[in-house]
């Protein structure tokens, strides 16, 4: 029997309210497939969980749990609030009522203290649970090692204060069995390329205490998750991806805002902006009664719009219902925070703005309705803020509104990219030479490194050994080899960047250190005149010693957002694969050279997106040797291009800068991760030549997955052009704000018939 298809809240019941509606996806209810407790979970456990009306597991819980006891490997990838907390919680605990000791690795340390505050409040008796990170006290620290048994941690922990101290951790390690990952699908790009290396130096490391603990980890639902998660840890790793939690029926809507008649650069129309259709949005949801949670991209954005429809709202008379939607974003105190959650939970407020930080990690139901402002980054994040809504049970709302942006405009009109589609596969490169060699250097440190080793870091070890000897940070002896300085190791890998020393942003007011940025990041980031947002605050940059590795700030909230622009030439340096399609287009991957100069940055207005202006930059030149993939065009299809008077130069520039933007569809990355080339005629080809390459050293995989799945991203990156209402070319379709040139020669139909030529057989 068909189930019904969930109820849209008030005015959504109205096809015609929302004539920017492309596609609304029912997704209908399912009631959950029950398990049973494994006969060996413990019995207090199972007590203690009853006394929270956890009766018993659902199927997904009960078999990743079977699966770790067993000794297997597992990744337990289901959907948000799918409870994998307790799949990965009663092994974890038959382990510790047995004597053995548990490591959970989160991402952040916020994570890791909501994961505490769960296990605490069960009471478990014998079960030492305890955080140890950058803010545990020294003497809690010394506790922590001697009697804990339920370790949570996060990676810059286990990789500047645990590995390097092995010794001191050596009852905790030789009695570890399990290793429980939270988040994994957080560990994608540089910074998991780099925890999989820091989790390749704690197998050896444990091995050298005879344990070889069970890896369990815990995702979101993620394309191909046994494959990532055996990619991430180094071992073979069993995938529980078929979800047995109940699901309340959701009606989820695609929008994209109407141009509108501004105009931004080079006269192309504007969109109205994502933020300003998501305040309009909640005003008719609030007034309607149904609870609202929006999703925005910054803090700035979340106040603009709560402040919006607050303005709406009271505009309209309606008082009282504008004293019931709020802001909510990391600035605030805790106090002030948890008082929002619980306003929220109780029905007092009925719209609440945020940043990501109510993505993860705080329990909040009893919400209707959530607005998703602009693509979150991965299909991964969209599910998980969707999965806001409809925590009573209730049938509920999701609504994603597209920014003016390429891979936005493609999703709001093709719903299969959405629905019915595996999310992203995590895409890693743990043997890039640039984060391999800092972690063989930090490994050596903690143990000298011998050829039996050469299996769990990867083929390039050897290489890579000889170049450290070579440099003077490893000795090489007849026992393997040794690190050669007495400084720190783990200092060599900045592992939430990409190498190379920081620059430190500092507030010029109060002197306070706000965080550190990679000295390849900062020129087109934090470069003087730029609006920085730091966790969502915004700042001024007034200026930046590139000498001194320092960019001063101000706490500012220009009515602007910044965008450099930048010059690029690009050099090929080895192919690596490559392979020639029907049409002769031929495609390529390898090791690029790539110089880049930042020369100015635009402004935009935050509320319409219009270009307010641009201002030139005189910044030193950078060279990154990194990885691309790159297509080429055959000499006949140029010639049929030539006739037809395409110009090539403008088609080859505007698919570059489509393909940038809908990279991300199928790699794991932002379009900011990623930079293109495009000419007419390339001299290390000698034909018309478009590349992407990945912004960081040695690459970081998403030009892989370009090059590995590029006839559908080029078939994707051909639709979101074709699928823009706009004449001539706009931000939605192959604009870019980062473009070096201006967004000049540009040409909307060339790029169209470009794709052609290189798509289809002739």
């Amino acid at each position: 029997m068909r189930r019904p298809e969930p109820v849209l809240p008030g005015v959504w019941r109205d096809d015609t309210r929302y004539p920017q509606v492309t596609h609304i996806e029912h997704v209908v209810r399912n009631d959950g497939v029950s398990g049973e407790w494994p006969e060996w979970t413990p019995p207090h456990l199972v007590d203690r969980l009853a006394e929270r009306g956890i009766t018993g597991p659902w199927s997904h819980q009960a078999a990743a749990a079977d699966l770790a006891r067993s000794g297997r490997d597992v990744i337990i990838a289901t959907g948000t609030a799918s409870g994998k907390s307790l799949g990965f919680l009663m092994p974890a605990v038959d382990a510790v009522d047995a004597g053995g000791t548990v490591l959970f690795l989160s991402p952040t340390k916020a994570l890791a203290q909501d994961q505490l505050r769960w296990i605490s409040e069960l009471g478990l008796p014998g079960l030492r649970a305890a955080v140890y990170d950058g803010d545990t006290s020294v003497e809690e620290r010394s506790w922590v090692r001697e009697h804990g048994n339920y370790v949570l941690t996060n990676p810059d922990m286990l990789h500047h204060g645990i590995l390097p101290r092995h010794g001191a951790w050596s009852r905790f390690l030789r009695r570890l069995r399990y290793v429980v990952i939270d988040e994994a699908h957080r560990y994608r790009g540089v910074f998991g390329s780099h925890v999989a290396q820091i989790l390749r130096r704690l197998r050896r490391v444990c091995a050298r205490y005879r344990s070889e603990p069970v890896f369990v980890l815990a995702s979101a639902t993620s394309g191909g998750p046994a494959e990532s998660a055996t990619r991430l840890t180094g071992v073979p790793v069993t995938a529980v991806d078929e979800d047995g939690s109940p699901r309340p029926g959701m009606s989820v809507a695609l929008v994209e805002p109407e141009l509108t008649d501004l105009t931004g650069e080079n006269g192309a129309p504007v969109r109205r902006t994502a933020p300003s259709q998501a305040a309009e949005m909640l005003v008719d949801l609030v007034r309607d009664g149904v609870r609202t949670l929006v999703f925005v991209r910054s803090r700035q954005g979340a106040e603009v719009v709560a402040l919006t429809a607050q303005r709406l709202l009271s505009e309209r008379g309606d008082h009282a219902l504008a004293g019931r939607v709020a802001a909510y974003r990391g600035g605030y105190l805790a106090s002030e925070r948890r008082g929002l959650e619980e306003a929220l939970r109780s029905g007092e407020l009925l719209g609440l703005v945020s940043t990501n930080a109510l993505e993860l990690g705080v329990d909040i139901s009893g919400l209707d309705a959530v607005l998703i402002a602009g693509w979150p980054g991965t299909l991964a994040s969209l599910w998980q803020q969707a999965g806001r809504a409809g925590r009573r049970g209730e049938d509920a709302l999701a609504v994603f509104i597209a920014r003016d942006d390429p891979l936005d405009t493609y999703l709001a009109h093709h719903p299969e990219a959405i629905f019915g589609r595996s999310v992203e596969a995590t895409v890693l490169d743990p043997e890039n030479p640039h984060i391999l060699g800092p972690h063989l250097c930090a490994a050596a440190q903690e143990l000298p490194i011998t050829r039996d080793d050469f299996a769990l870091f990867g083929p390039a070890t050897e290489e890579q050994l000889g170049e450290l000897v070579t440099r003077g940070l490893l000795r090489k002896r007849p026992r393997g080899w040794f690190w050669a300085s007495n400084e720190r190791a783990s200092d060599l890998a900045d592992i939430r960047g990409a190498g190379g020393p920081p620059v430190q942003i500092v507030d010029a007011g109060s002197g306070q250190l706000l965080g550190e940025i990679d000295e390849a990041a900062s020129h087109g980031t934090v470069h003087p005149g730029a609006v920085y947002l730091h966790q969502g605050a915004t700042y001024l940059v007034t200026d930046l010693d590139l000498e001194e590795g320092v960019a001063l700030v101000r706490a500012e909230e220009p009515p602007y957002s910044t965008w450099a622009r930048d010059t690029t030439d690009i050099t090929v340096r080895s192919t690596l694969r490559r392979e020639e399609w029907p049409s002769g287009a031929t495609v390529h991957f390898g090791e690029v050279e790539v110089r880049r100069q930042v020369v100015g940055f635009l402004k935009r207005d935050v509320r319409t997106g219009t270009v307010l202006g641009e201002q030139s930059l005189d910044m030193p030149e950078r060279t990154l040797h990194t990885r691309a993939v790159w297509w080429t065009l055959p000499a006949d299809g140029e010639a049929r291009l030539r006739k037809e008077d395409v110009p090539l130069l403008g088609a080859a520039h505007a698919a570059e800068h489509a393909a940038i933007g809908l990279l991300p569809l199928l790699a794991t990355c932002d379009r900011w991760d990623i930079g293109g080339v495009s000419t007419a005629v390339h001299g290390d080809t000698g034909l018309l030549t478009v590349f992407v390459y990945d912004g960081y050293a040695g690459g970081a995989g998403f030009a892989d997955r370009g090059y590995t799945q590029a006839r559908e991203w080029l078939t994707a990156t051909r639709a979101a052009i074709a699928d823009c209402e706009c004449d001539q070319g706009c931000p939605s379709c192959i604009q870019s704000p980062k473009c070096g040139t201006g967004n000049e020669p540009l040409s909307k139909s060339g790029a169209l018939r470009l794709l052609d030529e290189v798509l289809v057989a002739h």
